[in-house]
């Protein structure tokens, strides 16, 4: 019988600690908690303080003490490489546990930081799982990021050791990890002791001989490590996400309070039981991979898939449903822009009929809104519930969703839903008061967020306040914008501030225009996201050239755009700069990026109080036009 879900997130928000005390028992502590909650320094709330445990031993040794180290832990299916494994939780603790040893007998302790930069490979999940193990925090930068953005963060976290491969793998290409690897060290004042790399047979790497080991190397002569007891508020990892000013924030997780939130997910946010497979196709790079590859599935002791490959041309539309079908998969989540790639490779979703998906049961869609159409298209050819559910990096899982564990609702088109129980969360105006159903204002969380939610930004504590806690004080602000309607269901509308969202990626428009700035011809830019079937956002540059430039106009697009896709990535999806000769800003000289946001997207606007000249705004316009905006 299912739980009544007004009775779980009332006593979630009344009395919170006995709540997730309650969830926190059926996990694993070599010492129980003070307190569940130790509120004595807000906004720097702490779950389960004095705690000691740790979250290797809960998502891997824990199981193999019960008895289930031969059930099926890791799949690893890499359609790029042909390579397909399976582990078992017994054959991955030991895995784990002597890369841990190694890096161990290398210097590693208890608080160093250690960067991860690496493809969809089972060493990725052994090199997290290994840090958990002896308490060193991970971070975790996507593979093939831009070496300027991973020197940024090698300079932020300062690790003691970076892990890499010789290279990741795309259907069409090699990317040289270990020379993006080479440079962002060159590029940072901070030094790592160490790189540890895996040779990979389509790419073999040339090493540093005073700085790098093979991944073979590493583990020879090494003994398997013990789980180290860390208290709950320690941290497990950070990870870098994109901030309006361009400098990256690293959002920091601890280990209790993270490792009791992720257990509780599985089963009422996802409503999947321990032995089931649980695919979320993301990579480890981003929040998703790091909840939902990793540890939310291996703390509930579910199957987890590693997938090194692309929803399309891997070699077509119907991989995913391969995968499905193959292992067996009940749970899967992804980003609704994979399936506008399915969509407009197999509208008719022929391929979704090429497979047996009898053993599938729901579709978990996040990273940007999930617009009607795809979600419609989806229950159709799946004929399974999918669920569109909100989350942030910062929060590290749902705010709102569609609870299957605990009372399934209906599905409203367009809402992510319900607030999930945990997360107090109100819509309000610039005056703190709070709105009725139905009307649009800032989407916020009352104090105390929930386990598993950021503790703090690394080494940035001002920052963590004035990012998040200060414009509203008493709330998290979520930057999103939105309204809650008459039943409860959350309405995520648009950003409160200048974070792109391409494809779940969220880019910041200030990246983006320093690297345009950085042009010698270019004197001002502005970057806005314009709405695509595809990638949900994609970035759009504007340029005011300085005075007496001749050089030729296409040729300092083409200069732009190779400056972000060298210093930013691919992942930016920046291929449409228009020069122009001003930009509207308010007499106080803010860009008023939102307002050209609507004029490249067809939206009504209102014309803003503060402008300078409105004129201005025709001009974007016409500039808009020549391009083909609005599509």
């Amino acid at each position: 019988m299912s739980l009544s879900y007004d009775t779980l997130y009332t006593e979630s928000i009344q009395n919170p600690e006995k709540f997730w005390a309650e969830a926190a028992e059926k996990l694993h502590w070599y010492k129980k908690w003070d307190k569940v909650l130790d509120s004595a320094n807000p906004p720097f709330y702490r779950w389960f303080a004095g705690g000691k445990t740790n979250t290797c031993y809960n998502a891997l040794d824990r199981h193999v003490d019960e008895g289930r180290g031969n059930d099926t832990a890791i799949i690893y299916d890499s359609p790029v490489t042909g390579v397909k494994e399976r582990f078992t939780f017994r054959e991955f603790r030991d895995k784990v546990a002597l890369f841990a040893g190694a890096l161990q007998s290398r210097g590693v302790r208890k608080g160093d930081r250690v960067i991860i930069y690496m493809p969809m490979i089972p060493e990725a999940l052994i090199a997290m799982l290994a840090c958990a193990r002896i308490g060193a925090v991970h971070s975790v930068v996507f593979g093939g990021f831009a070496s300027h953005e991973l020197a940024v963060r090698i300079d932020d976290c300062k690790p003691k050791v970076i892990i890499s491969a010789s290279c990741g793998i795309e259907r069409d290409k090699i990317i040289d990890y270990k020379r993006l690897l080479d440079f962002a060290i060159e590029l940072a004042h901070f030094k790592p002791e160490m790189c540890i790399i895996r040779q990979r047979e389509q790419l073999k790497a040339q090493l540093n001989e005073e700085r790098d080991l093979t991944w073979k190397q590493t583990l020879l002569g090494a003994e398997p490590a013990p789980c180290i007891p860390v208290e709950s508020s320690d941290p497990l990892y950070i990870l870098y996400t994109s901030g309006t000013t361009g400098k990256p924030k690293g959002v920091v997780r601890d280990n209790g309070g993270h490792m009791v939130a992720m257990h509780w997910s599985m089963e009422h946010v996802y409503g999947i039981k321990p032995g089931e497979t649980y695919w979320a196709a993301s990579d480890v790079g981003w929040v998703v991979g790091h909840s939902y590859i990793v540890y939310a599935p291996l703390l509930n002791g579910n199957t987890t898939i590693i997938f090194e490959g692309k929803p399309v041309g891997t070699p077509d539309p119907g991989v995913f449903w391969r995968i499905i079908e193959e292992y067996g998969v009940s749970v899967f989540f992804t980003a609704p822009t994979a399936f506008r790639a399915i969509k407009k490779e197999d509208p008719k979703g022929h391929y979704i009929k090429k497979y047996d998906l009898s053993n599938f049961r729901t579709l978990f869609l996040a990273g940007e809104r999930a617009d009607p159409a795809t979600v419609k298209w989806a229950e159709e050819h799946l004929q399974v519930p999918v669920i569109d559910h909100w989350w942030q990096t910062e929060t590290g899982w749902a705010i709102a969703a569609n609870c299957q564990g605990i009372e399934p609702g209906p599905i409203k088109y367009g809402s992510a839903s319900k607030a999930v129980p945990g997360y107090n969360v109100k819509v309000i105006n610039h005056e703190m008061e709070e709105l009725g159903a139905g009307k649009m204002g800032d989407i916020v969380i009352e104090h105390p967020l929930p386990p598993g939610t950021m503790m703090t930004l690394w080494k940035a504590d001002n920052h963590f306040i004035q990012s998040y806690m200060s414009t509203y004080p008493g709330y998290y602000q979520t930057s999103d914008a939105g309204y809650i309607d008459e039943d409860g269901y959350i309405y995520i509308m648009s950003r409160t501030d200048d974070i792109i969202n391409i494809a779940g990626h969220r880019l910041s428009t200030g990246a983006i225009e320093a690297e345009l700035s950085a042009h010698p011809d270019v004197a001002e830019s502005a970057v806005i996201g314009v709405a695509d079937d595809l990638k949900g956002e994609i970035p759009v540059g504007f340029l005011v050239l300085k005075s007496g430039v001749d050089t030729p106009h296409s040729q300092i697009i083409k200069h732009v755009i190779e400056y972000v896709r060298e210093n930013i990535g691919p992942v930016a999806s920046f291929k449409q700069a228009i020069i122009v000769e001003r930009l509207p800003k308010t007499r106080s000289g803010k860009i008023l990026r939102a307002t050209m946001r609507k004029i490249a997207n067809g939206q009504e606007y209102t014309m803003p109080a503060t402008i300078d000249d409105p004129a201005i705004l025709d001009e974007i316009r016409e500039a808009l036009q020549s391009v083909g905006y609005p599509k």
